[in-house]
């Protein structure tokens, strides 16, 4: 699956996060923080969405240690009611790129819906990426975004101590853009100036000069097994022995 088969070089990206009270919504959990970044042209642009959130709604302490948001903390913070507006202003008619967007997607729902202003379900108002699918068909199995952050190696660039959604759409941001780096550089290459078939298969002379191979010595094989198990041990499986 490509996730980037549709999207327009200057069509606006929100990567998209929340924090919440707990998971279901329909349990009286809500909202209690918002985090957005914009993208255009794979290139941040610097323009992002960032609010708490009062939800009105008392925490446990077990999602309390998850975000680090405190029921102190968010006592004297807007209410929904009064960032609504600007948040839909901000998403409105972007494509979101969300990790496990059902999630997030649901909360946005049930928080428009409780405004009884007939405001338009998000995927009326968006469409959406659902990088937790795209994960998926990319690796056979969901995966987190902590595990893809790590796979692509953009873990180390944000203070994760605690999961903001603004820390966490940044994250994803840097995901996306790694998840999306060979389907940029194929998009780019597609197109040919001469006009002929970018997609037809060129067939090489049956009389062309043989390329020569160049075996590796025995100590160059050694340092590639004792590199291999350096990776091995930092918890990710070699794939260059298979």
């Amino acid at each position: 699956m490509s996730i980037e088969q549709d999207v327009q070089p200057d069509e606006r990206l929100i990567i998209l996060d929340t924090e919440t009270t707990g998971i279901n919504p329909r349990e009286g959990h809500r909202i209690v923080e918002v985090g957005c970044v914009e993208m255009i042209n794979r290139q941040l642009t610097g323009r992002s969405f960032h609010v708490y959130i009062n939800p009105l709604f008392e925490m446990e302490q077990e999602v309390i240690n998850i975000h680090g948001l405190t029921n102190d903390f968010l006592r004297d913070k807007p209410l929904f009611t009064q960032v609504a507006d600007e948040f839909i202003e901000f998403i409105k008619g972007a494509r979101l790129v969300i990790h496990n967007a059902k999630f997030d997607i649901g909360f946005m729902d049930n928080e428009f819906a409780l405004l009884k202003r007939n405001i338009p379900n998000t995927r009326d108002m968006c469409t959406v990426i659902d990088t937790l699918h795209v994960s998926k068909d990319e690796f056979g199995s969901p995966k987190t975004l902590d595990y893809l952050a790590r796979f692509y190696r953009v873990d180390k660039l944000v203070d994760r101590t605690y999961h903001g959604a603004l820390v966490d759409a940044q994250l994803l941001a840097f995901v996306y853009i790694e998840m999306t780096r060979k389907q940029s550089v194929l998009n780019l290459s597609a197109g040919s100036e001469s006009g002929e078939d970018s997609n037809a298969i060129r067939r090489l002379s049956s009389q062309r000069t043989k390329l020569k191979v160049i075996q590796a010595s025995a100590d160059e094989l050694i340092k590639h097994d004792e590199r291999l198990a350096v990776v091995a041990n930092k918890g990710s499986e070699p794939i260059w022995p298979k």
